[in-house]
């Protein structure tokens, strides 16, 4: 340990004890993306003992952009298992556990709870509230990032019973309010330096070192050079209402995405059905034999429709946004398939034979 670790135990901040700690502590990565990467990458490399890593997608060509622990040949595998694979290259030493599936409120108590802190990285309002109620419910420190094309902020939640992601957040935003990075664009850059940040806190948690990020909000602008903090305080009221539910609260709007999900196991291939594939043109893998309409051209025809709709997308998450917007222009059979384009194909391919 004291050479690959030399330049951290040469820190009299750090040491051979605060090398231990990091050794000791268990991180759970939930979301292998653009913040993700460089998170895993650093935390592995500075010898974290455990690390988790979950996520339900798929390896794209349009994530290679700002993605850069994948390669052109991990796409259309895993991201949680891809990055296992990498990742072990680069420290042996460290126990990788990767969770091929999207966190949910079934599971994440279990999941969670084996960690000693979360690192949020992921792009959707969902299942973000869900890591703040489930780390407040388990006592576990949440490292919060986001990103808005050349932006990028941070955060610590429940440090030290302190304020949490509903405490700076106490309400979600309506659906489609605030678009995510493949709907808006982002510099390849900025995950890089946001998820960096995010390691950084993660350590200093670990060492219990220097000014953690606790009630305060970082924000980076990397057009301006201007980075600012926020102060923000620890809302009670909020924390008591988790508490007394005794698990994380479902917000207002996934709640209504319930009244338009539909699975598999409902739909029978004799249908006339309307599939719209709701993913950029390069995610794998493809359902071409149910002839899909591209999302991005798919509107004008869908108004005058009289067949079912199905949406589709990797996990489920974008197709909810997209019916959403469709129940908005008055278009009322349509639904989002509850899951995603690999059991689709799977399904229509049983179905065929």
């Amino acid at each position: 340990m004291e050479i690959r670790y030399q330049r951290h135990i040469q820190l009299k901040e750090i040491g051979i004890e605060g090398q231990k700690k990091i050794r000791n502590s268990k991180v759970l990565v939930v979301g292998a993306g653009g913040l993700g990467c460089p998170a895993m990458q650093y935390l592995t490399a500075s010898g974290i003992g455990t690390l988790g890593i979950i996520d339900p997608d798929v390896v794209t060509l349009t994530n290679l952009q700002r993605q850069i622990l994948f390669k052109e040949k991990d796409l259309g595998r895993n991201k949680a298992q891809s990055a296992k694979k990498h990742l072990q290259k680069l420290n042996t030493e460290v126990t990788i556990q990767a969770f091929p599936f999207a966190l949910t409120h079934e599971n994440a108590a279990e999941i969670i709870g084996e960690f000693d802190l979360v690192i949020d990285g992921t792009d959707n309002f969902y299942t973000r509230y869900l890591i703040s109620d489930q780390c407040v419910l388990l006592n576990k420190v949440m490292i919060y990032g986001a990103l808005f094309k050349f932006e990028g902020q941070v955060a610590v939640f429940n440090y030290k019973n302190g304020p949490t992601y509903r405490c700076l957040f106490p309400l979600p935003p309506k659906i489609g309010e605030i678009p995510n990075c493949s709907e808006i664009g982002v510099l390849g850059v900025v995950p890089g330096i946001i998820g960096v940040y995010q390691a950084t806190e993660a350590l200093k948690v670990m060492l219990e070192l220097g000014g953690i990020l606790s009630g305060k909000l970082l924000t980076v602008n990397l057009l301006t050079h201007r980075n600012t903090v926020l102060d923000f305080d620890k809302n009670q009221q909020e924390i008591d209402k988790i508490k007394k539910q005794g698990k994380p609260i479902p917000i207002e709007n996934q709640d209504c995405f319930l009244n338009f999900e539909v699975s598999l196991t409902q739909l029978s291939s004799k249908e006339k059905i309307k599939w719209i594939d709701v993913r950029e043109e390069d995610e794998l893998p493809r359902v071409t034999h149910l002839n899909p309409i591209n999302y991005s051209t798919a509107l004008d025809t869908l108004l005058e429709s009289n067949k079912k709709i199905v949406a589709f997308c990797q996990t489920g998450m974008r197709s909810k946004i997209f019916v959403q917007k469709l129940k908005n222009k008055g278009i009322e059979n349509c639904f989002s398939l509850k899951e995603g384009a690999a059991e689709l194909k799977k399904w229509s391919q049983k179905s065929q034979v």
